[in-house]
């Protein structure tokens, strides 16, 4: 079933110089449950299309729908995740966890309850008490992840959330971060410039031309297992060289 659709949306915009197409014409659906990822030239719009899609920025043309209602204003229904954790040094883990819950004034003894739970499921149920301090990169994004999960968003924008770390790191938290998304059912889109990444988590990708933005090509790799597991497959590799270069040319 569709959760998001963006129809025909286009985006200008002014500097001091001169005005800048960003996007244009950009129509895309994504159903619910699936793991979507944007991946195109640098300074296309890929991140662009995240701010849109979050309401805290209007298309010039253009709408927006989420499970049918048009986004024309930041809605608690999204959650977004950021290249950096940004959890707070002063707040424990599970302080930081419910933060956004505080935030939306969701916080009630049941969504509490909810929160400990993923804390638990997921790995961090001895740390709860911990700083960000005392955590390793990929336990910060995990928990990062988990306060975006927390007020039960219907939709996962994902900006880059796994650049900040080492490569080794990387790896072992996109398995993460892939098996708490799908484990929970949520939807996902992900702005990556790593095509590797795109391939290895995504159920379809979506490849985006240079500015102005517009939808360049579609593909639905369907390797099965977990990240790493795909980086395995025999196809992988064929599927980069195809998809590096449409995003080259």
């Amino acid at each position: 079933m569709e959760i998001l659709k963006i129809e025909n949306v286009s985006l200008r915009y002014q500097t001091d110089e001169a005005e800048t197409e960003a996007l244009r014409d950009v129509n895309l659906t994504i159903d619910e449950g699936e793991f979507v990822a944007i991946i195109g030239p640098s300074g296309c719009g890929k991140t662009t299309i995240l701010t849109l899609i979050s309401g805290l920025m209007k298309p010039t043309a253009g709408t927006i729908y989420l499970d049918g209602k048009v986004i024309d204003k930041p809605v608690g229904d999204i959650g977004y995740m950021l290249q950096r954790d940004h959890l707070f040094a002063w707040r424990t883990i599970l302080s930081n966890a419910l933060l956004g819950l505080e935030l939306q004034k969701k916080k009630t003894p049941e969504t509490i309850e909810y929160t400990t739970a993923l804390i638990d499921k997921y790995g961090l149920g001895d740390f709860k008490k911990a700083y960000p301090r005392q955590l390793s990169g990929g336990m910060r994004q995990r928990a990062a992840l988990i306060r975006t999960l927390a007020y039960r968003p219907k939709i996962l924008l994902l900006d880059e959330p796994f650049s900040a770390l080492d490569y080794q790191t990387r790896l072992s938290v996109c398995d993460d971060v892939h098996n708490i998304i799908k484990s929970e059912k949520k939807t996902a889109l992900l702005v990556t410039h790593d095509i590797s990444e795109a391939i290895s988590l995504a159920d379809r990708i979506i490849v985006l031309s240079a500015r102005p933005a517009t939808v360049k090509s579609v593909y639905t790799p369907q390797i099965e297992g977990t990240p790493l597991r795909r980086r395995e497959h025999e196809s992988f590799s064929r599927w980069f060289d195809v998809i590096y270069k449409d995003v080259s040319t």
